[in-house]
């Protein structure tokens, strides 16, 4: 039975790291994130969405150029009128680099423990073996600002999170100042990129709007020029119709938006926890005025990253050895054998074991070998066909004692050979 290799990682309970050698941390990252350029950009899972908002953004402002702000090119003087081209393609390209930046940097990602840290107060004996999520307190209080905050315990990065920092299931990181996970981007809105999402936004809102106010400008010069009505003039430019009723249907998203996060600044909130948890009957303990606020945001310097994606991956020193009523264990220690016995899908490193016994357990032609012995009769007892029908079963492996020895409904019956082979005996 061919018995898929493990994968080349290092084993956190021993401390080898042979299988990380020449890795970097991009390479063996336990979140859901995608990187590229050997870790310089960093997106979520979902990167490919901006195959989507790209096009939105683009296509609309080519259509723009071509069939809208070319034609107003003669209508002012002193070549102002390709000023006009210039400034939206100019502007679509700030649009598009602030969504770089804000899809492909890393949002505020707080590295993962290897272990999880011990409880205050632990002086080295735990009672009843309790694993180290079971003696840790779920919630803590800090302070901030002279307020209260609880702050939780993270069972997958294995550390108490910040105040306003919060898990992501998507990317499955804890992010600093985690705002929302915005698909559009593809990548979280945390503490380093909420900066340049915002301006995207905003960006995209005046880029709309733009669009919108000098497609009813040429309209107005077909109606001035032409001498006709507005309905004749609509007729005559319909991408500029089509791009009216576009950006008008877009104002409303990110303009919406744009308007929203305004407040979030101006507050100093998240989306995340103004929607779970809303100040309006409690006081705000990190806001610090309108103006101040605004200034943490534009003008506050951007923290860098606690990650650094390209660096090579440290080897884990050994674990010392602590006794299991005695000190910490991890919590999927001794899983694998019962997993196997049970019949769960077993972990790499806990199979080794039971490599030499397929099927994770004794063969049984070797119980039946050692009860033999142990009680005495042995293989010398039986007749000569058995023997050899049994021997053959153990040189063949798996797969002999399948054609052998059948397992029906939770029984063992023996095949036919072996069946005629004990009629002989009897009979003589």
């Amino acid at each position: 039975m061919y018995v898929v290799p493990p994968p080349n990682r290092s084993d956190p309970l021993s401390g080898s790291a042979n299988g990380s050698d020449g890795l970097r941390v991009h390479q063996t990252w336990k979140g859901s994130n995608n990187f590229f350029l050997e870790g310089r950009f960093v997106f979520g899972p979902d990167v490919r969405s901006l195959a989507l908002t790209i096009p939105l953004i683009v296509v609309p402002v080519v259509v723009f150029c071509a069939f809208v702000a070319r034609k107003l090119v003669d209508d002012f003087a002193d070549h102002w009128g390709i000023s006009i081209i210039v400034i939206a393609i100019v502007f679509t390209l700030y649009d598009l680099i602030l969504l770089l930046l804000t899809s492909g940097r890393d949002p505020g990602i707080i590295p993962r423990n290897a272990h999880p840290p011990e409880p205050e107060g632990y002086d080295g004996n735990a009672e009843g073996g309790q694993t180290p999520q079971l003696c840790l307190p779920r919630i803590k209080e800090v302070e901030v600002n002279c307020t209260t905050v609880k702050i939780k315990y993270c069972d997958t990065c294995m550390l108490y999170r910040p105040p306003r920092c919060s898990h992501c299931s998507i990317c499955n990181n804890c992010v600093e100042r985690f705002d929302y996970h915005c698909p559009w981007v593809g990548q979280c809105i945390g503490l380093r990129n909420y900066r340049f999402f915002f301006m995207f936004v905003f960006s995209t809102t005046l880029l709309c709007v733009y669009v919108f106010g000098f497609c009813w400008v040429y309209i107005k010069r077909i109606m001035v020029t032409d001498e006709t009505s507005l309905r004749r003039a609509i007729i005559k430019t319909p991408a500029s119709i089509v791009l009216i009723v576009y950006t008008f249907i877009a104002v409303w998203f990110v303009g919406g938006l744009t308007a929203f996060h305004l407040y979030l600044i101006s507050t100093n909130q998240t989306t995340y926890k103004n929607f779970r948890y809303r100040y309006d009957r409690r006081a705000n303990p990190y806001t610090k005025g309108v103006i101040d606020n605004f200034k943490e945001i534009f003008y506050g310097p951007t923290p860098l990253s606690k990650n650094d994606f390209r660096a090579m991956v440290p080897k884990e020193p050994p674990l010392p050895a602590r006794s299991v009523t005695g000190g910490f264990v991890s919590p999927n220690m001794g899983k694998g054998v019962d997993d196997i016995q049970m019949g769960r899908k077993a972990v790499w490193g806990d199979v080794g074991a039971v490599f030499d016994h397929p099927e994770g357990q004794l063969s049984d032609n070797d119980d039946l070998n050692h009860n033999n012995a142990k009680e005495g009769s042995g293989l010398g007892e039986m007749s000569p066909e058995i023997r050899t029908a049994l021997n053959e079963g153990d040189r063949a492996g798996v797969h002999a004692r399948r054609s052998s020895w059948e397992r029906k409904s939770g029984s063992w019956e023996m095949s036919p050979e072996i069946l005629g082979s004990g009629s002989g005996v009897k009979d003589e």
